[in-house]
């Protein structure tokens, strides 16, 4: 879905003209769901691009002020929810603005801490307890993602060794199945959605795979975004078992595999990400072998 800055302009004086008159200025993003719009100094309006995105509002709504309170670090706070009109058909939001910074994947100053707050992070959210709870989007078992795992790793054959990339895959599978109660997971823990300040992890954003299951989806942070030299410092303080830390490089190689044909055209970031990954776990996965 197309989205200007004169188009929020016209929901804002429709919805809320109190803030219609603030600056408007495109947030440069690499997100693939929702176009972002800073709204003076303070505020961002989230458009969603694609249908199924609206939903991530709704959820906001539910979700974010009961979790804000139990977490160590900023998340997003929803101000108000717009309608769809002047031809834009979904719901829409307006959020507080987090500054920060997303890392550089191989330029990160203070790795250390940053794996480190990333582990006591993933450990607060699994240890959130909630009345209510909700199925994570990525916490179901590895398995699930067996058949498109399988097909993306033919896609990649020629960037890839593939005989690698199936062994690695089945090895994650073999690992033992969480037989633990379901979790909190925030399943999305890309540079992305990082924010760091100073070099210090500040804010967790997007929120939308948001739900309970097994904790090991949440380990993607370890190869998509921390050196390998600090990995065992943020399982350390994630406290994961050696059967969460092998699924969990199983989905950093099911996430990166899907990333790479996905968003070869249409997002090279997401895409280059997904390499990344890839190069990642294969390298751990020899120096285990």
């Amino acid at each position: 879905m197309p989205t200007d800055a004169g188009l929020v302009r016209s929901l804002l004086e429709q919805q809320f003209p109190a803030w219609a008159a603030l600056p408007i200025e495109r947030v440069e993003s690499f997100g693939t769901d929702n176009a972002l719009y800073r709204l003076g100094g303070d505020r961002v309006v989230r458009l969603p691009r694609i249908a199924w995105a609206t939903r991530d509002i709704e959820k906001d709504a539910d979700w974010l002020d009961r979790l804000r309170p139990l977490v160590p670090v900023e998340i997003p706070e929803l101000l108000a929810v717009g309608e769809p009109s002047h031809g834009y058909p979904w719901t829409w939001g307006i959020y507080r603005w987090l500054e920060g910074e997303n890392p550089v994947v191989g330029a990160i100053a203070r790795a250390d801490e940053l794996a480190r707050a990333s582990g006591r992070f993933v450990a607060a959210v699994r240890g959130l307890r909630l009345e209510e709870s909700r199925p994570g989007s990525r916490a179901g078992p590895l398995i699930e993602r067996d058949s498109e795992t399988r097909k993306a790793i033919a896609k990649v054959a020629g960037e890839f060794d593939e005989a690698a990339l199936t062994a690695t895959w089945e090895d994650a599978l073999r690992a033992p199945s969480w037989d633990g109660p379901p979790v909190w997971t925030h399943g999305d823990l890309l540079r992305g959605n990082l924010l760091l300040r100073h070099g210090r992890l500040a804010a967790v954003i997007d929120w939308s795979l948001l739900g309970v299951g097994d904790p090991a989806c949440d380990a993607l942070v370890a190869w998509s975004v921390l050196p390998s030299e600090t990995r065992e410092l943020f399982r350390a303080e994630a406290e994961l078992d050696e059967a969460t830390w092998a699924r969990g490089r199983g989905w950093a190689l099911t996430c990166g595999l899907l990333q790479i044909p996905y968003y070869g055209e249409t997002n090279p970031e997401l895409a280059e990400n997904g390499r990344h990954m890839l190069r990642q776990v294969l390298a751990e996965q020899n120096t285990r072998s």
